[in-house]
């Protein structure tokens, strides 16, 4: 993984980077806020270009055991360069903070463009599914399961495409369908093997894969219920049942996502994706365009301006910014040692979202 770093940018020195700071952007509005974290779309004074600065404090961080999680995700960040995956082109600290300068998707969340079509068409589920797949084999082709797949971390960026962002609960390491033990995740779309606490791994990612799907055709998340431990019974032990207006098909490629034995589950044989893209509700799908981006999307934002934030939550973006430090306090905590970086000068949002849940 680090020969990605040589070609995409280059990690930095504390010292060399010290000139960038928080006050080196105009601060313009929120677009996210998690338990720990603040998303707030941000000008480059030199440069002039939008980015989605995420600002997580270093307090809450540490009161909440989350450094290493922290740590995984700014590595992933620097080092996993895909169309699909959200991209860094900064990362910088002060005394009380650091900071992710992302790639502003100005569609905002898959989230909210769901809560608007209450459903989609199979044919625009596919579309986001499909790379939604590219981006999760590439994550797995490094040994790294993602753990947070929902709508909320889908990023939608100008030209309808999409982006996974926030590598919070990300893992590295993980070469099969164990090694990783912590219950965490989003309740909704956890995988059997999390909750009963046996070892999980890559399997999971193709479960939540399944479970973004079925909300994308339903409305709802899969065994969903507003008691908790009722939908985590359901999760572990019932068969799921289906909306009668889906298609065969959809229902076919469902029932082997949602395999409750992470082994027998698609997407666990030898080929991994390849199963998964072999599957008959993928027939027809050009991959490489996919990937290249040259098959229109079915829903394309409407961008007035490049600090258009109307696609994003009025909860966020009518929000107060919070106080993020400011110049005199440049010098960063020796616990976060090697955090800076700078890659590319990118153009386009990482996001928090509380529901989402770590029990060690």
């Amino acid at each position: 993984m680090n020969a990605l770093v040589e070609t995409y940018g280059q990690e930095v020195t504390e010292n060399a980077n010290e000139k960038l700071t928080i006050d080196s952007f105009t601060l313009m509005c929120v677009i996210g806020k998690g338990s720990y974290a603040e998303v707030i779309l941000a000008r480059k004074k030199d440069t002039g270009k939008i980015y989605a600065l995420k600002i997580l404090k270093k307090k809450k961080i540490e009161q909440r055991n989350q450094k290493d999680h922290v740590r995984t995700e700014r590595n992933i960040l620097t080092e996993m360069h895909h169309p699909f995956l959200i991209q860094m082109a900064f990362a910088f600290q002060n005394e009380k903070k650091l900071y992710f300068a992302l790639e502003y998707c100005p569609g905002g969340e898959l989230f909210n463009l769901l809560q608007k079509k209450r459903r989609f068409a199979e044919e625009t589920a596919r579309f986001y599914v499909t790379q939604m797949v590219l981006a999760l084999e590439h994550l797995h082709k490094y040994d790294i399961i993602y753990r947070d797949l929902k709508p909320e971390n889908v990023l939608i960026d100008i030209d309808g495409y999409i982006r996974l962002t926030d590598f919070g609960l990300s893992k590295t390491g993980i070469q099969g369908n164990k090694g990783a033990y912590s219950v965490c995740g989003t309740p909704e779309y956890l995988a059997p093997e999390i909750l009963f606490q046996r070892g999980h791994g890559k399997a999971v990612d193709w479960w939540t894969l399944g479970a973004i799907l079925f909300e994308m055709l339903s409305g709802l998340p899969p065994f969903y219920s507003n008691n908790r431990e009722e939908m985590f019974q359901k999760i572990k032990y019932y068969a799921l049942k289906y909306p009668p207006y889906i298609s065969p098909n959809a229902k076919s490629l469902l029932d082997g996502l949602f395999q409750k034995e992470p082994s027998k589950r698609l997407g666990s044989g030898s080929t991994g994706a390849g199963e998964i893209k072999a599957h008959p509700w993928f027939h027809g799908v050009d991959w490489d365009q996919i990937l290249k981006k040259d098959i229109k999307a079915p829903y394309i934002p409407v961008i007035k301006t490049d600090v258009d934030v109307s696609n994003f939550d009025p909860e966020f973006t009518e929000a107060p910014i919070g106080s993020v430090g400011s110049i005199t306090d440049i010098n960063g905590d020796e616990s976060y040692t090697g955090w800076s970086y700078c890659g590319n000068d990118l153009e386009v949002a990482g996001m928090d979202r509380p529901s989402t849940m770590e029990i060690e």
